[in-house]
């Protein structure tokens, strides 16, 4: 990979002198380098040259990586884009089934399929909702039964 840097310190110096037909020739003998076997360390190379190389020097070294690219696919003009799909929210049509003042709140969905708890996070003070396993909400139900803090209406 010496041969990379050597080329790369060579561009930077036919920047300098501002020899056109040597920039070109190296240009081209590096992007070749680029586009090899071994593309992903070349490119390592140049970009970590790049980064600490005069502006000029970077536009060159930035130009051969942009070339070495590879090219993306054009989009079909004929296809439409489907129409943005709203992202599911699971706290979208949600039911308060249970609020207890000590920091303990319980949803469910409107079908009763997917249960969500949401606590004072101990650590940052906030609360925190996370989906209660479907397997544990019967569990959550028994052992809060006997509690006042059941919504009246809610269904449970």
């Amino acid at each position: 990979m010496q041969a990379v840097e050597e080329l790369v310190a060579r561009i930077g110096a036919l920047v300098a002198e501002n020899d056109e037909s040597g920039l070109a020739s190296a240009k081209g003998r590096l992007l070749a380098m680029l586009r090899g076997p071994d593309a992903g360390q070349v490119r390592e190379i140049v970009e970590q040259a790049a980064r600490g190389a005069l502006l000029e020097v970077r536009w060159e070294l930035e130009e051969i990586l942009e070339e070495a690219a590879p090219k993306k696919a054009p989009a079909k003009a004929a296809a439409k884009p489907a129409p943005p799909q709203p992202e599911e929210d699971p706290e979208a049509d949600m039911v308060l089934v249970y609020d207890d003042p000590r920091g303990l709140l319980l949803h469910r969905n409107r079908a009763g399929t997917r249960w969500f708890a949401t606590q004072i996070d101990p650590q940052t003070g906030q609360p925190a909702t996370f989906e209660v396993p479907p397997h544990q909400v019967a569990a959550i139900k028994q052992q809060l039964a006997g509690s006042p803090y059941w919504v009246l209406g809610s269904g449970r």
